[in-house]
C-alpha cells in the first residue's frame, strides 16, 4: 500500500488505554510548538468563581501539556503571549474591550487576537461563564488539531438551547441498550460519595457544548422520584453545575399511585395534578436549577394518560404546570397505540400531529430521528415540518442498539448530517430538519437535541474507541446541526490519536463509508429491523410471532414469492401521506425514491429492475456482500495505521474489527439463506452459498447478549 511509504517517518506512540477521550493534551513535538508558545505561554488572573475556575485549570492542564510546561500567571510588564479570559462582569481588562458580545448569547464566546498595552493577548470572552469554558476547550482543540492561533477572530454559540444526553441507566446500575459496562452513577454510594469520575464525564461533557443529562432510564422506576434519590441526583448535579450541565430526570407517570398513595394517575385529577406539583417542589428544594423531566408514556406497556382516557397534551401539559417556569418537560414521541396498527412507521404522527399548538409552551415533544427505532438507516421522521405550532426535539441514539453494539466500527455523524440535512419542503426548498430543531423555521425558542448515551464504567467510557465519535459528533452537531460531520470525523481522529495526515486521510475516509458499509451487510435498499428478536443481536429476519406483530422482523420485510419490502405508498399503508407532498409523492414513485430507501417504501417482485440493471434478488445479494468487502478494506485501511497508534489502542480496535468481520459474514450468510426461500433464485455469478442450513442460523440463541 502506498501509505507504507512513509511509516518509517512516523513517531513511536506510547500506551493509552482511551480514557483520555480527545482531551488528550499530548505535547506539540518540534519547530511546530514555537509558535504556540508566543501566543500562549502567561494567562492572566482569572476571576475565582466555580466556572471561571475550572476554565482556568483547564487552560493550565492543556498549555502544561501542549506545551510542556506550566504556564505563568501573566504580571505587568509581561512579555507576549498573555491569554486572557472572563466575562465583561468578571473582568474589568475584557469590559474596557468593548467586544461584540450581543451575539455571543448566554453560551457562546468570541476569541480575539488583540493588543493591550502593546502586547499580543488572547482573548477568550463571552457573557456567562459558562461560555468562557466552552471558549477554553476551543482554543485548546485548536492548538491540539495543530490550527495557528496567531490571528484569531472566531465568534461561537450554539443553535439549540438544550444539548442533552438521555442515560438509559437504571438503579442496580444495569444500561439497558448499554454496551461499554455499568452504569457511572454509584447510586448505592450517593449521595455522601461522589466518584472523581462524575467531574471527569461532566469535563468532557462540557468541552463539546452538552448541557443537560437525564440521568435515569426512559422506562423509569418511581423510586427515583423519592427523597433519598432526589438527594442523589442533587449531589450529582452539584459536581455538574459549574461545567454547565443540568440534571433531568425520567418520571413515571402512575408515580401518584405507586409512591403518592393515590388510587389514579389521571392527569385530570386534581389530587394527581397536587401530588406532580408537590413532587416538582420537593426537587427544586434540592435541586435548585433542576432541568425538568423527561417522559415516556403509553409506549412499550409504560402507563400513560391514555391509560386513563386522557391525551398526550393532558399529560404533559399537566407536568408542565407542575413545573412552571422552573424547567421543561420533555415528553417523547415514540409511542405504541393499544391496538394493533396497521402501520407503526405511522403512529407518532397519527398521535401527535393533531394536537399541534396544544401543548405548553415549556413542553417540547421529543422525536426519533426516524419513525422506527433507531435502525441503521429510516427517512427522516414525518413529524418534523408537520408541528409548527409546537416544540419538537430530536433524539439521536449514540449507543449502538442496532447497529453492532460497541464491537461494530460504525461512525454514525454520516447517519446524523442524512438527517438533519434531510429537506422537508413544508416552507419550500431549504427547509430541512437541522433548521426544525434549531427553532429557525418555525420562529420556536425552546429547542432540543438529545442523544441516547453510550457511556459506562469501562476505561474507554464507551466500549470501544471508535464509539467515543459518536459521543463527540453528537456535542458537535447538537451545538451546530449544519456542520460537516466530515469535519468533525477529521477533528476527533487528529484529537483522539494522531494529526499526522498520512494517518488522518485515511482514518476519516474510513469513518465515513462505515455506517454505509454497516447498513449493507445488515439492511440493504431499504430493509429494516432484520435483527434478533429482544436483544437485537444479528441477524433475525425470520422473527415472527410473539406479543405483538410489529415487534418482529417479518412484520416489516413481508418477503414472499411475490417479492419483498413494506408498501407506505397509497396502495399500502399511506404512510407517504404524512410527508409534505412533494415529500410523499418523491418517496411513492419509483422513478424518484433514492434506492436506499427503496424497501421502505415498496413492496417489489424479486425480478424488480434496479438502476444498476441488476433485479432486486441480485442487487440485494451484492449489497450484503459488499457489506463484508467493506470490513476486509477497513481491517486493512487500520493494520496499516499501527506506526501512528499505541499498541493497546490499535490493538482493541483490530480485534474489534475480526468480530465485525465475523458477524458481517453471518449477516450476509443467514439472511441470504433467509431471503432465498422466498426468492426461489440462484445467487449472483461469484456469490458464494451460505455454509449453514437455514435451519442452523434460526437455531443460534443468545440469552446473555449485552444491553438487554
Amino acid at each position: 500500500m502506498c501509505v507504507l511509504a512513509g511509516l518509517a517517518l512516523a513517531p513511536a506512540a506510547k500506551a493509552e488505554d482511551g480514557h483520555d477521550l480527545w482531551l488528550r493534551y499530548r505535547p506539540v513535538e518540534g519547530p511546530a510548538r514555537a509558535p504556540y508558545a508566543a501566543a500562549g505561554t502567561a494567562v492572566a488572573p482569572t476571576a475565582r468563581t466555580p466556572t471561571l475556575s475550572i476554565a482556568h485549570a483547564e487552560l493550565e492542564r492543556g498549555l502544561s501539556g501542549l506545551l510542556g510546561a506550566a504556564p505563568m500567571v501573566a504580571e505587568a510588564g509581561s512579555r507576549d503571549g498573555v491569554i486572557l479570559i472572563g466575562t465583561p462582569a468578571t473582568s474589568p481588562a475584557i469590559a474596557g474591550l468593548a467586544l461584540p458580545m450581543k451575539d455571543a448569547g448566554d453560551e457562546g464566546y468570541l476569541i480575539r487576537t488583540v493588543s493591550i498595552d502593546g502586547k499580543q493577548t488572547t482573548v477568550i470572552a463571552a457573557n456567562r461563564e459558562v461560555g468562557v469554558l466552552y471558549g477554553v476547550f476551543r482554543y485548546l482543540s485548536l492548538i491540539q488539531t495543530r490550527q495557528p492561533v496567531d490571528r484569531l477572530a472566531i465568534a461561537s454559540a450554539p443553535k439549540v438551547g438544550l444539548r442533552m444526553l438521555n442515560h438509559w441507566d437504571n438503579l442496580d446500575r444495569t444500561v439497558e441498550r448499554g454496551y461499554a459496562g455499568q452504569s457511572i452513577w454509584d447510586w448505592w454510594k450517593l449521595p455522601d460519595h461522589a466518584d472523581p469520575r462524575y467531574a471527569e464525564y461532566a469535563r468532557a461533557n462540557a468541552s463539546l457544548g452538552i448541557n443537560g443529562t437525564v440521568l435515569n432510564n426512559v422506562n423509569s422506576k418511581s423510586l427515583s422520584l423519592t427523597a433519598p434519590w432526589i438527594a442523589k441526583a442533587g449531589a450529582l448535579a452539584d459536581v455538574f453545575r459549574p461545567y454547565g450541565i443540568k440534571v433531568y430526570l425520567s418520571a413515571r407517570f402512575s408515580s401518584p399511585i405507586e409512591i403518592g398513595g393515590l388510587k389514579t394517575a389521571d392527569p385530570r385529577d386534581p389530587a394527581v395534578k397536587a401530588f406532580w406539583k408537590a413532587k416538582a417542589d420537593e426537587i427544586y428544594k434540592v435541586i435548585p436549577d433542576f432541568g425538568g423531566f423527561l417522559v415516556k408514556a403509553n409506549s412499550e406497556g409504560q402507563p400513560g394518560p391514555q391509560d386513563y382516557g386522557a391525551t398526550h397534551v393532558d399529560g404533559a401539559n399537566m407536568l408542565a404546570d407542575a413545573i412552571g417556569g422552573r424547567g421543561v418537560v420533555i415528553w417523547r414521541a415514540f409511542v405504541y397505540s393499544h391496538e394493533q396498527p396497521d402501520d407503526r412507521a405511522k403512529q407518532g404522527f397519527s398521535e401527535f400531529k393533531p394536537f399541534d399548538g396544544h401543548f405548553r409552551d415549556n413542553v417540547v415533544i421529543q422525536v426519533k430521528n426516524g419513525a422506527i427505532d433507531f435502525q441503521p438507516r429510516e427517512p427522516f421522521h414525518p413529524l418534523f415540518g408537520a408541528m409548527p405550532k409546537s416544540n419538537l426535539g430530536m433524539e439521536f441514539q449514540i449507543t449502538k442498539e442496532y447497529l453492532g453494539f460497541a464491537t461494530h466500527l460504525a461512525y454514525l455523524g454520516p447517519m446524523y448530517e442524512e438527517t438533519l440535512r434531510a429537506d422537508t419542503l413544508v416552507k419550500g426548498k431549504g427547509s430541512t430538519v437541522a433548521k426544525v430543531i434549531d427553532g429557525s423555521l418555525d420562529g420556536r425558542k425552546l429547542t432540543v437535541m438529545a442523544g441516547v448515551a453510550n457511556i459506562g464504567m469501562d476505561r474507554n467510557w464507551s466500549g470501544s474507541h471508535f464509539d467515543q465519535a459518536n459521543w463527540y459528533a453528537f456535542g458537535r452537531l447538537a451545538w451546530d446541526p449544519e456542520a460537516s460531520t466530515r469535519d468533525i470525523a477529521a477533528d476527533w481522529a487528529r484529537l483522539t490519536f494522531s494529526n499526522d495526515q498520512r494517518f488522518v486521510t485515511p482514518v476519516v475516509d474510513m469513518m465515513m463509508v462505515s455506517r454505509e458499509t454497516l447498513v449493507d451487510y445488515m439492511t440493504p435498499l431499504g430493509l429494516h429491523h432484520q435483527m434478533g428478536r429482544s436483544h437485537h443481536y444479528g441477524p433475525g429476519p425470520w422473527v415472527k410471532g410473539g406479543e405483538r406483530a410489529d415487534w418482529t422482523s417479518v412484520y416489516y420485510a413481508k418477503a414472499g414469492a411475490d417479492g419483498v419490502g413494506f408498501d407506505r405508498t397509497a396502495k399500502g399503508s399511506n404512510a407517504v401521506a404524512q410527508y409534505a407532498p412533494p415529500v410523499g409523492a418523491c418517496f411513492a414513485n419509483l422513478k424518484c425514491v433514492d434506492e436506499k430507501d427503496l424497501l421502505w417504501f415498496h413492496h417489489l417482485s424479486w425480478d424488480y429492475k434496479l438502476k444498476s440493471g441488476q433485479t432486486l434478488w441480485d442487487g440485494l445479494v451484492t449489497r450484503y456482500s459488499r457489506g463484508v468487502a467493506g470490513v476486509d478494506a477497513m481491517g486493512e485501511t487500520w493494520a496499516d495505521m499501527s506506526p501512528y497508534v499505541d499498541a493497546e489502542r490499535h490493538g482493541q480496535v483490530s480485534n474489534f474489527l475480526k468480530i465485525q468481520r465475523n458477524e458481517a459474514q453471518w449477516w450476509r450468510d443467514a439472511s441470504v439463506a433467509y431471503f432465498q426461500t422466498f426468492s426461489r433464485r440462484p445467487l449472483p455469478a461469484g456469490e458464494k452459498a451460505p455454509p449453514l442450513s437455514l435451519e442452523a442460523y434460526e437455531a443460534m440463541s443468545f440469552p446473555y447478549a449485552p444491553g438487554i
